[in-house]
């Protein structure tokens, strides 16, 4: 995207954060219209994809034989069908955890080298950033199918269906404090109602997404994980079950919604 795209952006934002109530809903309309052209994250894409073909690692190989349920090296589709049960590891994992299960059995990296940046920045994304959004976008155009069908992707979702309404930390607040309701809103931001299927499926078919705000791209784990540092309880290890199990259940809710991401946000 060129600077003057980027900057008509930022008017756009701080012009919708300032009207008057009556007055936001023409302008995120047509906010909204206008983050969605030329989007920042088709960048955050292409460095995904070289970092995909890269060889690294002990191994000294590239994550193109990954396997992401549909054969080694597919990825058409992939990142709408997940999360999803993989035998080879046992367990329910979403795009960042199957992503770091290529990295160590593929290229031979240590968990804690693979992850010792997990979440970037704007002044310097992090390589699971880059690479979730490469293999995001692979999906445009499918619709979100996550597995359900598999005893423990079962156990998943009622795990997270669990953890989204459970009050934790020193608010005493759920992820339902915020995403239950209609009608709440942080600043020009209205928060979706994510335990509703028409409202769950379009806000996960946008994830990963490129904050304006920010000028950084964010992905669901992280987005996860800064819900529960904002209702002030310590953070989900990354990749562990309960972040898997909270995707889990909003990505079902949302089923059959056509994946359009990454997308943009405010």
């Amino acid at each position: 995207m060129r600077a003057s795209g980027c900057s008509a952006l930022l008017i756009a934002a701080f012009a919708l954060a300032a009207a008057p109530v009556g007055a936001q809903a023409a302008k995120v309309t047509k906010y909204q219209k206008m983050v969605t052209e030329g989007s920042p994250a088709e960048l955050y894409e292409l460095v995904g994809e070289d970092l995909w073909k890269k060889k690294k690692g002990p191994k000294n190989a590239s994550l193109e034989k990954c396997d992401f349920g549909k054969g080694p090296g597919v990825l058409k589709g992939a990142y709408a069908a997940l999360p999803r049960y993989f035998k080879d590891s046992n367990r329910v994992e979403d795009t960042e955890s199957r992503i770091l299960h290529c990295m160590m059995t593929l290229q031979g990296r240590s968990r804690k080298e693979a992850l010792k940046r997990p979440f970037g920045n704007a002044n310097k994304p992090s390589e699971m950033e880059y690479l979730t959004a490469y293999v995001a976008g692979q999906s445009r155009g499918y619709k979100m199918a996550p597995g359900m069908s598999h005893p423990k992707e079962k156990r998943a979702y009622e795990l997270g269906e669990k953890l989204f309404f459970a009050r934790t930390g020193l608010y005493d607040f759920s992820c339902a404090s915020c995403h239950g309701e209609e009608g709440k809103r942080i600043r020009a931001s209205q928060l979706p109602v994510l335990s509703k299927p028409k409202v769950a499926g379009p806000v996960m078919a946008t994830w990963p997404a490129y904050r304006v705000s920010k000028s950084h791209l964010y992905t669901m784990q992280w987005r996860i994980a800064n819900c529960y540092r904002q209702m002030r309880t310590p953070s989900p290890i990354w990749g562990s079950e309960v972040v898997n199990a909270m995707n889990m259940y909003m990505t079902v809710t949302g089923k059959g919604a056509t994946y359009s991401g990454p997308g943009t946000k405010r």
